[in-house]
């Protein structure tokens, strides 16, 4: 009996250590204590002394609405302590971080949920807020392209982080939307396309920054001779004035070697005028055709949140004037130009 008692007071008190370590092997070294509605927030999880273990298995409650990003976190390493970083997004106004279970090589820890309090951000008229809150905002490339006699199209190339980039709209646009967003850890990508008057020669609005807790101003120039045409783009609806001055520039390239050669009887000019005239061709060549559905929406611009500008009335063939992933720009009747998907051409 007396040799069992001293043996039942180590079990107990290596269960007692043990379960102490559990409890204090994780926690949460950072949760923000106030969110803005729409903002994208980093929640992390501090595991002590953990280097040596492997990465363990993070499962949020799957019963709570709220559920991060992106499933795998972001890690980082000091010493021989680990973060692991998971970001959220406040798309509500009451936010109640779910309970986390970790589970590693030797145990599995709860960490209970909390609530953190959501606010709408109030931006006051002058800023032009665009609706993104990120804690860094970068455009990365603009271009400017014609869109039709009266308005520019603009294209945008945006980094940012901790950013809701999805939500983006310039006040004040004639149209826009985000197109190819991407999110990776903490970076988010975007493009951003939007239509606007051409006589505007720039366009300024803003995004709040949620550490400098104020609305930081960008400016962007919407001017057409300013910027080169986005060929590889190529959104604009209309024919751009570039592509009529490659025309006749071809056929006044065409006229001068045909001079040339007449004059000159040199083979070498043949040659020039003979490829400068296929070239020409190529610029008048008819277009293929679509046969698009009755009832389809025809967008003004071919990106997911575009505004319809029409609905094709009855079932017609038209020509293609240019296709751009999975979206076909065409000409509609009284000079409608717009963009037609995939998904609502003829079935047969």
């Amino acid at each position: 009996m007396s040799l069992r008692l001293p043996a039942l007071i180590l079990v107990c008190f290596f269960a007692l250590f043990t379960g102490l370590r559990a409890q204090t092997l994780y926690r949460y070294s950072y949760v923000p204590k106030q969110l803005y509605l729409h903002q994208v927030f980093p929640v992390t999880v501090l595991a002590v002394d953990a280097q040596r273990l492997k990465t363990p298995t993070f499962r949020f409650d799957p019963r709570s609405p709220y559920q991060p990003l992106q499933s795998h976190p972001l890690k980082v390493i000091n010493g021989n302590d680990v973060f692991y970083t998971f970001y959220f997004k406040a798309d509500k106004e009451e936010i109640r971080l779910p309970d986390l279970w970790i589970q590693d090589e030797e145990q599995t820890v709860r960490l209970p949920g909390t609530q953190i309090p959501v606010t709408r951000l109030q931006a006051p008229p002058e800023d032009r807020f665009c609706g993104v809150i990120a804690s860094g905002f970068k455009i990365r490339n603009s271009q400017v392209s014609t869109f039709d006699d009266k308005n520019n199209l603009v294209y945008l190339n945006i980094e940012a982080h901790e950013a809701n980039l999805e939500d983006m709209q310039i006040p004040g646009v004639v149209e826009g939307g985000v197109e190819k967003f991407r999110r990776h850890g903490s970076v988010a990508t975007a493009e951003y396309y939007f239509v606007i008057p051409a006589n505007v020669e720039q366009i300024r609005f803003s995004y709040y920054n949620p550490i400098k807790q104020q609305f930081i101003p960008m400016t962007v120039s919407t001017s057409y001779r300013h910027k080169e045409v986005a060929a590889q783009v190529d959104l604009n609806p209309k024919d751009s004035s570039f592509t009529l001055l490659k025309k006749y520039t071809f056929i006044a390239l065409s006229a001068f070697f045909l001079l040339m050669f007449l004059f000159s009887r040199d083979l070498f000019y043949l040659i020039l005028l003979a490829v400068t005239v296929v070239a020409l061709v190529t610029f008048y060549m008819p277009l293929k055709k679509i046969c698009v559905r009755e009832g389809a929406p025809l967008y003004i611009l071919p990106i997911s949140r575009s505004t319809i500008a029409a609905q094709i009335d009855h079932r017609v063939k038209l020509p293609v004037l240019h296709r751009y992933k999975h979206y076909y720009k065409i000409e509609y009747k009284h000079g409608i130009t717009g963009w037609i998907k995939d998904e609502d051409l003829c079935q047969n």
